[in-house]
């Protein structure tokens, strides 16, 4: 961000970007491979890999989806 005052002096302030703790992570199929869903999850919060149980559209039911990198 630049700053003039009235003398015409120029400031420079470097704004600080927010501490971005949430990390978007995509979501595996444990069978299938397949790599459907996007979601986000807290670092800090969570550091071990999420897990969820979500549908699988190529085998038409509820499989293991794992955090891929």
């Amino acid at each position: 961000m630049v700053i003039f005052d009235s003398n015409g002096n120029t400031y420079y302030l470097k704004v600080k970007e927010g501490n971005n703790m949430r990390q978007n992570i995509l979501l595996e199929c444990a069978e299938t491979g397949e790599r459907l869903y996007l979601t986000n999850k807290n670092k800090r919060n969570n550091p071990e890999r999420l897990e969820f149980k979500k549908y699988s559209p190529k085998k038409r039911q509820r499989m293991m989806f794992k955090e891929t990198k």
